[in-house]
């Protein structure tokens, strides 16, 4: 935590000691709320636009509230890196249902989202994980494609960090998870990218599935859409589709995205080494490409 950062609780600031949400909001005891990770830069969060459209979506799908004001979480996102005078920070919005009793159907009125938002430190990795890539293991199935909750980024992460606490004890960065059909989904915080034969693979996200197919239990992450755009960009072919076990383990690279690490390189799964353990080129090449672009989007370079 930033010393004498407040946090941004219902329109104003509080004290990060003191900020509290009461015992009965739907967050604290049904998980029922949505939240997003962003990043800013020199003061300014990269592709914030995309991170509220991202959360306003799941909102509406989900039925979380009929109460979301898109221009008050902007603001909440804007005031807290103003207020608390921050240029780079790891910066967190949540939005719960309010103050519900999912047990009743008597009220008349609908409930007033909690919404807060918090800023701390970035997370600083190791730059060794960037030079020499990590380790990642492989979960079991668990991603339903069955589950109306999958691809949302909701609130319910405990099965999630359970697996990173698996991945810290066997020295590993992160776990890669599998749906229910036995096929590639995503990493526990974070999207997977392969490449093979010079050409970039990604599971289907949610909302990119084929006609017809049931739907992607894969969040369709802000950084992994970029990295994407940058690859076509490059004249890198991308091609989302079903991926298998087989696929991730024969591919030239891996690596994963998301809105902390960016792109993380992954040169080892499990015990089996990827490209020999080296950090690839297009890996490197869509890196340098993302970074240059954040700096662009954030720190005041217009040209």
């Amino acid at each position: 935590m930033i010393p004498g950062m407040d946090v941004y609780l219902n329109g104003r600031f509080v004290d990060y000691e003191q900020a509290r949400v009461v015992h009965d909001d739907a967050g604290l005891q049904h998980a029922v709320g949505l939240f997003e990770t962003m990043a800013a830069f020199h003061g300014r969060v990269f592709r914030l636009e995309a991170h509220l459209d991202r959360l306003s979506a799941s909102a509406r799908e989900l039925g979380l509230t009929a109460r979301l004001d898109a221009d008050k979480l902007r603001r909440a996102v804007l005031q807290t890196l103003t207020h608390n005078r921050v240029e780079r920070a790891r910066l967190r919005l949540t939005v719960t249902a309010g103050r519900i009793n999912l047990l009743r159907s008597d009220s008349t009125e609908p409930a007033e989202p909690t919404v807060f938002a918090v800023a701390s430190e970035p997370t600083q990795y190791d730059r060794r994980y960037f030079e020499q890539g990590i380790t990642v293991l492989v979960a079991p199935p668990v991603a339903n494609p069955m589950d109306p909750l999958a691809g949302h980024k909701t609130l319910a992460y405990w099965w999630r960090l359970r697996l990173l606490r698996q991945a810290a004890s066997a020295q590993a960065g992160e776990v890669i998870v599998l749906n229910i059909t036995n096929h590639l989904a995503s990493g526990a915080i974070s999207n997977l990218c392969l490449v093979k034969d010079g050409t970039l693979l990604t599971p289907y996200a949610r909302g990119e599935e084929v006609d017809g197919a049931l739907a992607a239990p894969v969040l369709p992450g802000i950084t992994r859409s970029v990295v994407l755009s940058l690859a076509e960009a490059r004249k890198i072919p991308v091609e989302k589709r079903m991926l298998t076990i087989e696929d991730l383990l024969g591919a030239d690279e891996v690596f994963l995205t998301n809105s902390g690490w960016q792109i993380l390189p992954v040169t080892r799964v499990e015990k089996s080494l990827v490209a020999g353990g080296n950090v690839g080129p297009v890996t490197q090449q869509l890196r340098s490409a993302l970074l240059e672009l954040i700096e662009h989007e954030t720190g005041g370079d217009d040209e």
